[in-house]
């Protein structure tokens, strides 16, 4: 029992690890953003708070391809099916051109319109709306990073999303700084400078993406030489595992549209503190991810290989791992919590609402860790349809009714959002835990 803990630890780890430090420096691209913008006004981290709930949705569409990509070119990988992975791979990157070019055009037609519906105040608009142009017209790019990443980790290649992610992050930092303030002869571009620093990182990392794609020793290469045409039944199946995914993800992210509202009716300081509690907080769930998306490359390849219990073995040891690194990430939080709004914010007010934030944050840890590990674990199966329901559960019947009735109804402001928030997350991933424990979710791949 220990042996084989230790065996699958390591496997998980060598995948997870690189996934780790690339999310964490995915995470810094709007962390810098929000941090040199903070330097501009309080109502332009606002402003990228506003943007990003837009830009969120965008992202849970190209979600459904990456999802469904993953999945399938994990299983034929598992089956030695090359050919079959290869064209699963051109097809991924087909949809995520087509789809990054229809949200650019989106971006460019709805942005005043989108921003206005979720409430954006005046002051915070003039920031908003030119950063929104910045990041979201050319959201091509965006998508292609996203697909082309999850395309190599399906390999089992999850270094060199890290090292895209390295070099983005270097040049987005030296970016914020010259656009943002004007260095070395260039005007200072202010809050558009943020949107071009972050758009011209996402166009490095997918160049490198691409190359390693096309010139390093891959299972399968990216040929330009190669018939690039739509293959209907490929693209079928990729839709299919994938869109409850993105269907999830969308539900997500139109929940927190509407909870963004309500959070904005509760004030610019309180809606400046939930960006700045929630940018803290997406540092936590980058564990999570990383040990979530070993456990689908894992998990898939296993099923692909026919084998059940490696694939169960694997998604419980990936979460234990997930866990403890999630504890140890709560007990940081919660002791560390005024320093890190300091970091943020010299108003003190907004400081000590990011404080009572981060402290609720820190106790749903070990949950949080489920509902990201054992989610990508059945996704990695192509059981992607239970955590579309959870969610669609979660958010709407908890996070939104109850956020609502705590910040409002009891009047507990922010404070109420994030324990509405909390509760959510706890029942979710009890449904999501029994759910992969039950079992249901192999017995129905391994029959179709």
């Amino acid at each position: 029992m220990i042996h084989t803990f230790l065996s699958h630890s390591k496997v998980i780890l060598l995948l997870a690890f690189p996934v780790i430090i690339e999310n964490i420096l995915q995470v810094l691209l709007g962390t810098t953003d929000t941090y040199f913008a903070g330097k501009l006004a309080p109502e332009a981290i606002a402003a990228i708070g506003s943007v990003n709930l837009v830009m969120n949705i965008f992202i849970a569409f190209i979600t459904a391809i990456s999802v469904g990509a993953s999945a399938i070119i994990a299983r034929y990988i598992g089956l030695k099916e090359l050919k079959k992975a290869k064209v699963s791979m051109q097809q991924a990157i087909i949809l995520a051109c087509s789809i990054g070019l229809v949200l650019g055009l989106l971006s460019f037609i709805v942005a005043k319109p989108l921003l206005l519906l979720l409430g954006t105040e005046t002051n915070v608009l003039k920031y908003a709306i030119p950063y929104f142009y910045t990041v979201g017209i050319p959201c091509v790019f965006l998508s292609l990073m996203m697909i082309l990443s999850s395309t190599l980790r399906s390999m089992g290649d999850t270094k060199t999303p890290m090292i895209a992610a390295v070099v983005a992050n270097l040049l987005n930092m030296i970016l914020n700084y010259v656009l943002i303030f004007g260095l070395f002869n260039i005007p200072a571009l202010g809050i558009v400078g943020a949107g071009l620093a972050t758009t011209l990182s996402r166009i490095v990392a997918v160049s490198i993406l691409i190359f390693k794609l096309y010139h390093g020793n891959r299972i399968i290469k990216f040929q330009l030489r190669d018939r690039w045409i739509l293959d209907k039944k490929v693209f079928l199946s990729i839709l299919g595992i994938g869109m409850p995914a993105g269907i999830e993800k969308l539900i997500m992210r139109a929940g927190q549209m509407v909870y963004g509202s309500v959070i904005l009716s509760l004030g610019t300081s309180a809606y400046v503190a939930h960006n700045i509690a929630g940018t803290i907080e997406s540092y936590s769930y980058l564990p999570a991810m990383g040990f979530g998306i070993a456990a689908a490359t894992l998990v898939g390849q296993s099923l692909g290989a026919k084998n059940v219990q490696l694939a169960k073995q694997y998604g419980l040891v990936a979460n234990i791992l997930s866990t403890i690194v999630m504890i140890l990430i709560g007990l940081f939080f919660f002791t560390t919590a005024p320093i890190l709004a300091s970091l943020f914010t010299n108003d003190m007010e907004i400081q000590s609402l990011v404080v009572n934030v981060l402290r609720i944050i820190a106790l749903f840890q070990p949950f949080l860790s489920i509902t990201n590990v054992i989610a990508s674990a059945l996704q990695g199966a192509g059981d992607t349809k239970f955590p579309m329901y959870a969610t669609l559960m979660g958010v709407w019947g908890i996070r939104v009714v109850f956020g609502y009735l705590f910040a409002v109804i009891f009047n507990l402001g922010l404070v109420g959002i994030w324990l509405a928030y909390s509760l959510d997350i706890l029942l979710r991933g009890l449904l999501l835990m029994y759910r992969f424990l039950r079992g249901k979710w192999y017995t129905t791949i391994m029959l179709e």
